[in-house]
């Protein structure tokens, strides 16, 4: 099964965990829910470093994800965040191979 993966490594400022938490768990339960494009979007912690937020997106393909970036519920994720993070790095991937299909 093919797919385009997303890769979001955040490095936030300190303190901002909980408010960055809430904005990006609701983008992440809202794009599965309302995006047909969306497969998996899972927000993933670090436990040996509080500001870091790495985040695992699976679409149908690039333009599944391109219609994501379209949505109300990640602009108002984008802006709302953006005063909480230091740093961002996104990669984009081919899924080439996904071990849970059966």
């Amino acid at each position: 099964m093919k797919g385009f993966v997303i890769m979001v490594d955040f490095r936030l400022k300190p303190g901002a965990k909980a408010s960055f938490r809430r904005l990006i768990d609701d983008n992440a339960r809202a794009s599965c829910r309302d995006e047909p494009g969306c497969r998996r979007f899972d927000v993933m912690e670090s436990p040996g470093e509080a500001d870091r937020i790495v985040l695992y997106e699976i679409y149908d393909d690039r333009a599944a994800f391109g219609a994501h970036l379209k949505t109300r519920h990640f602009a108002t994720f984008n802006e709302a965040s953006a005063a909480l993070v230091v740093d961002k790095k996104v990669a984009e991937l081919d899924l080439v191979c996904e071990g849970s299909a059966a």
